[in-house]
């Protein structure tokens, strides 16, 4: 108050505004340079990936390939493009949510301005962003070391990448609700993996499976990525090939969403 009377009020201090898509950089930045700091998981999810292509390749040459349609580098090509799902997504972040889980982060972040979206976000998006350069580079690599022509429609390619990427980060969280400890997370998700593997059209193509085998494996969850990046680069996939591969890629994204939302655990196993 001065000599007059007239109160003069403090000068307002700009604080910056928290939004969503800072603190989600905010916590996937952090979550990059713990990930940085984790050799094992790193191997498997960078170096994994790039040598499982060339047993691919071995055992094409066993295969009636030209009798399905198909040639080497589109049986390689999304196989590889699998393998770094799996491995750099899914597996890598079954690890992480369950060990951060243990060490109570989750717990803590909870406490704060991040909602639980962001949280499971915000630790994904390193992991997610490692699936997605892997694949774009092991695509270009076997295109190049293959002979691959450019994808007939690569609009299909795109579409099974991006929905095998959200895909597996919520299968991880729902791998991750049900196991117990970090060291346990590097086996849960094995089951998974093989399965996806060898049914899911990565070793052998449906093609080549008994027609009642080929239309059960079909409805499995990596089925449709693999068969809608592997339709990019052939371009024989039909309209109705293309809705149902969608459909049943969505489908398993939304049960495995709704899982996560209904047993995701917050805190330490007991």
């Amino acid at each position: 108050m001065n000599a007059t009377g007239t109160t003069h009020a403090a000068p307002a201090v700009n604080t910056p505004v928290s939004t969503p898509r800072t603190r989600m950089t905010a916590l996937a930045r952090a979550e990059l340079t713990l990930l940085g700091r984790n050799k094992g998981t790193l191997f498997a999810a960078l170096f994994v990936p790039l040598v499982l292509p060339f047993s691919v390749k071995s055992a094409a040459k066993e295969m009636d390939l030209a009798g399905a349609g198909l040639t080497t580098g589109t049986l390689v090509l999304p196989a590889a493009i699998g393998f770094s799902l799996l491995f750099a997504v899914y597996s890598a972040l079954v690890g992480v949510f369950v060990v951060r889980r243990e060490e109570l982060v989750l717990k803590r972040l909870r406490t704060g301005e991040l909602r639980d979206v962001e949280i499971l976000t915000g630790s994904a998006t390193p992991a997610l962003l490692s699936g997605l350069v892997q694949s774009l580079l092991l695509a270009a690599g076997c295109a190049v070391l293959l002979d691959l022509s450019a994808p007939s429609a690569v609009h299909l390619s795109v579409l099974g990448l991006l929905l095998g990427l959200v895909l597996c980060a919520a299968l991880a969280g729902v791998t991750a609700s049900f196991t117990r400890t970090g060291e346990s997370a590097q086996v849960t998700p094995l089951p998974f993996m093989f399965v996806s593997m060898l049914g899911s059209g990565m070793f052998v193509p449906l093609e080549l499976l008994p027609d009642r085998l080929a239309a059960v494996c079909e409805l499995l969850p990596m089925t449709p990525v693999i068969t809608l990046i592997r339709g990019g680069w052939t371009g024989d996939l039909t309209g109705g090939e293309t809705l149902g591969a969608v459909v049943t890629a969505v489908a398993w994204t939304v049960l495995a969403v709704f899982a996560v939302r209904r047993w995701f655990r917050w805190e330490p196993r007991h």
